[in-house]
């Protein structure tokens, strides 16, 4: 006989794995309808990360329930994801994308998850943490768009997003000055650590480090093509297709 507390937390976590799965549909519908210029909000996972973030702050408490909302979303996105690839489009391809998500989600969930319960439940610094994690990613996309990429208005967009988070958030003065200053100083750590992380030989899976691919996102034909190296180009956090000259994309 599960208890009360029990129940609450499961179908707080069956809730969320359901949402997940709507987000991860919606994003590849998204991908094929999108015009060119707004195929970043559908292309990034960071906006995976804020419906994490909002699994945790709907479940308030931070702790087992927090962790298990955020990690269901983020693992319900990316089967939602890449089973409307697999069911409605052209396949899925090989499982090297869906697990590298897979285990992007196992991290990025329980993280993300407690960020939004120390948000709406926390008090002293996890308070101002949540939302500078979250205005954080937000803000390495808008380093990497910017950077890496050269996509000017897509890292634009990204960054007016992350400075908003913390000062929308904030509960307080003090919360939007400090949230502002942690989200840049954990913006430019974490595309410092994913630049460091696609340099990394070992996760090329058995590709030259510097081989040069062609890349480009799920969406209709015409959409933006560019060359990019293998590993920088699987984990920009962009749900991207590695295409050789024999591999089709799954747009219609």
């Amino acid at each position: 006989m599960l208890t009360a507390p029990a129940r609450s937390s499961l179908s707080t976590t069956g809730f969320a794995l359901l949402a997940g799965l709507l987000v991860g549909a919606v994003t590849n519908v998204l991908q094929g309808v999108l015009p060119d210029a707004l195929q970043a909000i559908s292309n990034s996972g960071s906006v995976w990360s804020a419906a994490a973030f909002a699994a945790g702050a709907l479940a308030r408490v931070p702790g087992r329930v927090a962790v298990l909302a955020g990690t269901a979303t983020e693992v319900g996105a990316v089967v939602g994801y890449y089973a409307y690839a697999e069911l409605l489009r052209d396949g899925m391809g090989d499982l090297t994308y869906p697990l590298f998500w897979l285990a992007l989600a196992l991290v990025a969930g329980p993280l993300f998850g407690t960020a939004g319960a120390w948000w709406r439940t926390g008090t002293g610094w996890r308070r101002t943490a949540g939302p500078a994690l979250l205005g954080g990613v937000f803000g390495m996309d808008a380093l990497w768009y910017q950077v890496v990429l050269a996509y000017h208005g897509d890292a634009i967009g990204y960054g007016v997003v992350a400075v908003l988070i913390p000062l929308v958030l904030g509960r307080n003065l003090r919360d939007r000055v400090v949230g502002l200053g942690t989200t840049v100083v954990l913006s430019v750590l974490a595309v410092l650590a994913l630049w460091g992380l696609s340099r990394l030989p070992v996760l090329v899976t058995g590709q030259a480090q510097q081989r040069t691919v062609t890349w480009t996102t799920r969406a209709p034909v015409g959409s933006r093509t560019m060359n990019g190296d293998l590993l920088a180009s699987a984990i920009r956090w962009s749900r991207s297709s590695v295409a050789l000259s024999t591999t089709t994309t799954y747009a219609p």
